[in-house]
């Protein structure tokens, strides 16, 4: 938070229905699998990742992953996210490729379950990976070049999930 205790500026604000706009569904669909994931806003928020995952088929995993933009981290430290849970374990991913080719840097969380919390992941712990596999080698996440956010969930249990996710925010914010 700011010295002023003002939260900053969210990067997304999912109170608003608009911020769910053009985020797209992607699941292990690309693999054989029938796992489900989508990204919704009912009215007055907060956002909705909401699925289900299925371990057939060679599947186990169900994300969705923002439209492409222009997201200058630079001077962040990590992001913010202020989330409700459900006891499973979650990746926040971005891309610096707008293409898709090149790999995503996540870090993973686990909200409490049915409580909001804000979830600081430090942007130097990103680590990079490629189709959910590590990249041995990989150099850090450059903050400078993050033109996609992604949520996944990924913890190889078969069942329904849910995060209400209220925002995205910068840690610490721009300075004025």
């Amino acid at each position: 938070m700011p010295a002023s205790g003002a939260p900053a500026p969210a990067i997304f604000d999912f109170s608003d229905p608009g911020a769910v706009s053009g985020w797209e569904p992607v699941g292990d669909r690309v693999m054989g699998g029938v796992s489900t994931g989508r990204l919704f806003a009912p009215p007055g928020g907060p956002g909705v990742f909401e699925g289900e995952v299925s371990l057939a088929h060679g599947g186990g995993f169900a994300s969705v992953r923002s439209p492409p933009g222009r997201f200058d981290l630079s001077g962040a430290a990590a992001l913010v996210l202020e989330v409700r849970g459900d006891g499973r374990a979650y990746k926040l991913g971005l891309r610096a490729d707008p293409d898709l080719d090149g790999p995503s840097w996540q870090a993973g969380f686990r909200p409490a379950p049915g409580r909001w919390e804000a979830i600081r992941l430090p942007l130097r712990e990103f680590r990079a990976v490629w189709r959910g596999r590590p990249v041995p080698g990989a150099p850090p996440l450059d903050p400078s070049g993050v033109v996609r956010f992604g949520l996944v969930v990924g913890d190889r249990q078969a069942g329904p999930f849910r995060l209400e996710i209220a925002a995205i925010r910068r840690d610490p914010p721009p300075a004025p």
